[in-house]
């Protein structure tokens, strides 16, 4: 099992951290009556997003490699047989218990009023009881979230919330496979889909799964060696992609064209891997994804003359939703934040409604529009 005492040996020292907050890799950050800090990237081995409480720390999630070609990325990567479940498309967050209370830290460390405020509508806080020191890490899924735009296929409404590693305060290791699934099946912890165990001799079988999760638009996999150095690495699938280009299409000058180069290797690399033919019909789906996304940016310039999206998210108190709204005003990053309705609706909850607005794409539509000349 996770060590449980919140006080064990771990990396980050009071050195290290002052000379992180020094030089900008770290700062300090408010939450209520929270004072803790936060590290902002990657430094001397502390992952990006690790959160600091006094002498607590919960670090961050480390980030997971991609393979693009399945059977010599396997081969390449596994010394030993994998666990394989599937890579959920929302937003990573780890959940944890300090001072009384169930905070979700965000992958970049924040404390995140929604999932704060939600989570207990997803998991037994009686787990906390028992593993006072255990770190859900989880993903937060569902049209209904703050942060992300797309549809999943399987949740029409709201969100949900699936654990797909558990840690523990002041550990930089996550528990074994083995430990992790018997934890989720003695506290009945929604997870993500586990497959089983699989080695190389096994691809046929790794091959249809990916198959039938491409069929049904989910997002990939993620591969988890069992042994000692948990070596891990995530796949996805085609149609994720084209899901993905549609979604980023109609803020596509607020994105790097790195975000759209990446999904289309990714696109023709599965199709290469699983024999997928280069049809009229699949070209049709990647030009109206493109187009279809872009178009609804230039129909809302001439409608409403800005280019954005609208959330909307569920909380059971309200003063976490003005907490959220202000958090997402102060990461700005290019969008604006306006609210438009926040009232309690029939089932009992606060429904926050907001628009978030993409300055650059707004701007350079909007030019074009008007007559800009334009210099490429």
């Amino acid at each position: 099992m996770l060590d449980q005492n919140p006080r064990n040996n771990h990396p980050l020292n009071q050195n290290l951290l002052n000379q992180a907050l020094e030089s900008g890799h770290a700062l300090w950050l408010e939450y209520d009556d929270l004072h803790y800090v936060r590290f902002v990237d990657n430094y001397h081995g502390i992952c990006r997003g690790t959160a600091v409480f006094d002498d607590l720390v919960v670090y961050g999630y480390p980030s997971i490699g991609r393979v693009l070609s399945l059977q010599s990325g396997l081969s390449s990567q596994f010394q030993a047989p994998f666990w394989m479940e599937e890579k959920v498309d929302g937003f990573n967050v780890r959940i944890f218990k300090l001072n009384n209370r169930i905070l979700a830290l965000s992958r970049g460390g924040f404390i995140c009023p929604f999932t704060t405020d939600r989570i207990t509508d997803f998991i037994d806080a009686g787990v906390f009881e028992h593993q006072p020191s255990s770190v859900l890490c989880g993903e937060v899924v569902g049209p209904d979230n703050p942060y992300m735009d797309g549809e999943v296929p399987y949740i029409k409404e709201d969100i949900q919330f699936f654990v797909f590693d558990i840690g523990a305060i002041n550990e930089t290791r996550l528990a074994a496979y083995s430990e992790k699934a018997a934890l989720i099946d003695q506290y009945q912890l929604p997870s993500v889909p586990r497959f089983g165990r699989f080695e190389m001799k096994d691809l046929s079988q790794i091959r249809d799964i990916l198959l039938q999760l491409n069929e049904d638009y989910r997002e990939g996999v993620i591969f988890k060696e069992d042994s000692r150095r948990d070596h891990r690495a995530k796949y996805t699938t085609a149609n994720i992609n084209i899901a993905d280009i549609q979604s980023g299409a109609n803020t596509m000058f607020d994105l790097p064209p790195e975000y759209f180069i990446n999904r289309l290797a990714r696109l023709a690399l599965f199709m290469d891997d699983h024999d997928i033919a280069n049809t009229q019909a699949l070209q049709q789906q990647l030009g109206n994804a493109y187009m279809e996304g872009l178009l609804f940016a230039v129909r809302q310039l001439h409608a409403h003359h800005k280019v954005f999206r609208t959330f909307r998210c569920r909380f059971h108190e309200r003063e976490n939703a003005v907490k959220l709204l202000a958090r997402l005003n102060e990461a700005g990053n290019h969008v604006q934040i306006t609210m438009h309705d926040l009232s309690l609706d029939s089932s009992g909850y606060w429904l926050l409604e907001f628009d978030k607005v993409f300055a650059k794409s707004s701007g350079t539509l909007s030019s074009s529009l008007k007559g800009s000349l334009l210099f490429d």
